[in-house]
């Protein structure tokens, strides 16, 4: 698990800085917010998600783990490709923009709904070991 979030988050990160880059050299700024989403949800939270399961081998185990990969990585890719059409407004793309703007964000949001509830599973108290 701690592999697949890390390796996805330096993905996302390439895909971030490139749009970055393309932005910069083209001075077309229009997919900022598409660029910053990358960026976050991709690059950080994704790499943060792998280095807690690097720090805690328990909490990757089970299927939550798995429903927080699926959620987060579907998730920000729908989310994203559905701002992207949004931005760019052509007319062909715009009947999916509500239903990939409601599907992917919400997908992200109950991604992260399910990591809270393993980290806070996995770092609970516990009891003492006789």
């Amino acid at each position: 698990m701690s592999n697949t979030f890390l390796r996805l988050g330096v993905l996302f990160a390439l895909v971030g800085v490139s749009l970055g880059y393309w932005m910069g050299v083209t001075h077309q700024f229009l997919l900022s917010p598409v660029h910053a989403h990358l960026n976050l949800l991709g690059w950080v939270s994704m790499f943060l998600y792998g280095l807690f399961y690097r720090a805690m081998p328990d909490a990757a185990g089970g299927w939550l783990p798995k429903i927080h990969l699926g959620l987060a990585v579907i998730g920000l890719t729908v989310m994203m490709i559905g701002l992207t059409f949004m931005l760019t407004a052509l007319p062909d793309l715009q009947p999916w923009v509500p239903p990939l703007m409601m599907v992917g964000p919400t997908m992200v949001l109950l991604g992260m709904f399910v990591f809270a509830f393993v980290v806070f599973r996995t770092t609970g108290a516990r009891p003492a070991a006789a």
